[in-house]
């Protein structure tokens, strides 16, 4: 096995959730992955586009993240968008449960990374969905920084 094949600076973001939404409150979270997911993850191969979270009998979990089959697995290899166990603590458990009843607030992955001991983390936000001009806001201020850079230089 090459050395570098796998990598721990892995850091794997949504994109489209920051002009999508409007963040509140940011976690960070465990996950709870089979074995084969973890390579997956250290070879960059994974996609939180589609992502959300929810809480089901006081745990969360995260659905439609995509973690691509590892290549060299066999047959016990894991299913690419199974749901998985997110591990944050009672604590914030309960406040994101009692913010989520909130009327318009979702829960979405913005972040995937690995940390310094070699374990998978997930940044989630807590999050309200943009209307249509303040999207395009954010297109305005997105374009206005890129102008102030040109001009800079």
């Amino acid at each position: 096995m090459s050395k570098g094949r796998f990598s721990n600076q892995v850091n794997i973001r949504n994109k489209k959730a920051s002009y999508e939404f409007e963040f509140i409150d940011k976690y960070v979270a465990g996950l709870v992955l089979k074995g084969t997911e973890i390579k997956s993850i250290k070879e960059g191969k994974a996609s939180l586009q589609e992502a959300y979270c929810y809480i089901s009998k006081g745990e969360m979990f995260i659905k439609g993240m995509h973690i691509a089959v590892y290549e060299q697995g066999t047959f016990n290899n894991h299913e690419p968008l199974r749901e998985r166990k997110l591990l944050l603590n009672r604590v914030e458990l309960d406040k994101i449960d009692s913010k989520g009843q909130e009327k318009g607030l979702t829960i979405i992955p913005i972040r995937l990374y690995i940390n310094d001991k070699g374990y998978a983390k997930l940044e989630l936000a807590l999050a309200k969905g943009k209307k249509i001009h303040d999207k395009r806001d954010s297109i305005k201020e997105k374009d206005v920084k890129r102008e102030l850079e040109r001009n800079q230089y």
